[in-house]
């Protein structure tokens, strides 16, 4: 049987990867209440997708109260919920899998019913996003405008993601992913159509990546360097965000990541209901986003947005990136690796059920028979795709 490049061994700072399947942050709004307290129908969710010598990043987790956005999102800054990671951890390292917690502020896109003082969300600058807050009673309502950090507020965020971090090593992680993406508070510092500062975190490419970069630093003193993730959307349009010029502020945020020798940089291509920036600049082959921005990170790259088993494998072959990230597959096929291995045909995912709710759509996907069933009702050909 041919040997697919998926299931090829990777080094990943200092842990090797036994193969190239890893299951991407997804938020799914489970945690316990009151506290947004790991538990242990998640702990059986990750459980259930951990694997041998792979690697899997948390759903996104907020470093403090004030750091959340969405109800039923777990934390990092309590006692009470780094006891619940911690059993995540174990449970995931019982199966011989690494397991990353992404660490997470929303800045903006929050409410003042998710604000530890009821006061307003904050960000790099007053601007208000477009559309709907979800409120910490699951209602739909418009965003309010954010308040405008004050320059002397800035480095307690930086210290929220130091502390996060290292209530993380407590918890058992083998290493953080910052969610730098996605129109979240290190991405809205990112890009200017959000950021409109006229300080040293405003106007120039270097400036607007100052925040990004000392957060890097600050969790780079608990975990080493080669043990932090960073996830980035260059063109992604999410939670109403974009920049004037994106290929040229991620280039040179990539550059620097480069420098400081991560794990990983975890790139999202755009959706194609997204708009394209610089669209001129983009090729429409494998992986277009990271294709685009591949030379200036030499380092392990993953990419993440609607690959499917042969377009990661052929994007892998490729060079393009090193691995990939699987998302909505994952939510349905607990074994999403071991079926891509043999080939099979994959469960359907519900997105009804989503975000919020019980075991339905979240511990209840069935996964393959032993491997020894497995082979016996697959058909040799199929195996050997």
């Amino acid at each position: 049987m041919t040997k697919l490049q998926l299931f090829s061994p990777l080094r990943l700072g200092p842990y090797q990867l036994k193969h190239r399947v890893i299951l991407a942050r997804l938020t799914r709004m489970r945690a316990a209440q009151p506290g947004n307290v790991p538990n242990e129908l998640n702990t059986e969710y990750y459980a259930q997708r951990a694997s041998n010598g792979g690697l899997l990043v948390t759903e996104a987790t907020q470093v403090s109260p004030r750091g959340q956005g969405y109800p039923a999102t777990p934390g990092i800054h309590s006692p009470e919920q780094i006891a619940g990671w911690k059993r995540i951890t174990q449970a995931a390292h019982d199966k011989g899998s690494l397991i990353f917690l992404q660490l997470w502020h929303v800045g903006r896109i929050s409410h003042p019913s998710h604000q530890p003082d009821g006061g307003l969300p904050v960000a790099p600058s007053p601007v208000r996003p477009k559309g709907n807050a979800i409120t910490a009673t699951w209602q739909q309502l418009l965003f309010e405008t954010p308040r405008e950090l004050a320059l002397s507020e800035i480095p307690s965020i930086v210290d929220e993601y130091r502390v996060g971090a290292r209530n993380a090593l407590a918890a058992g992680f083998d290493g953080v992913e910052l969610h730098a993406a996605n129109g979240y508070l290190i991405d809205q510092f990112l890009r200017d159509g959000v950021n409109k500062r006229t300080d040293r975190y405003g106007g120039s490419s270097e400036n607007r990546s100052r925040f990004l970069l000392e957060v890097l630093d600050a969790v780079s003193e608990v975990f080493r360097a080669d043990r932090v993730g960073i996830r980035l959307s260059p063109f992604g349009t999410y939670n109403d965000m974009s920049d004037s010029n994106p290929s040229a502020l991620f280039a040179h945020v990539l550059r620097e990541l480069a420098a400081k020798q991560i794990a990983y940089v975890h790139l999202i291509e755009a959706r194609q209901d997204e708009e394209l920036h610089a669209a001129s600049a983009i090729d429409s082959g494998i992986a277009p986003t990271a294709a685009h921005f591949r030379p200036y990170f030499p380092g392990v790259f993953i990419g993440a947005g609607g690959f499917t088993r042969d377009s990661a494998n052929e994007a892998i072959a490729s060079g393009v990136v090193d691995a990939v990230a699987f998302g909505r597959q994952f939510i349905a096929n607990p074994d999403l690796p071991r079926r891509f291995e043999l080939g099979v045909e994959l469960n359907p995912y519900d997105r009804a059920t989503f975000y919020g709710g019980s075991e339905k759509g979240y511990t209840d996907y069935p996964a393959l028979e032993s491997l020894r069933q497995e082979q016996s009702a697959i058909p040799e050909a199929q195996l050997s795709q």
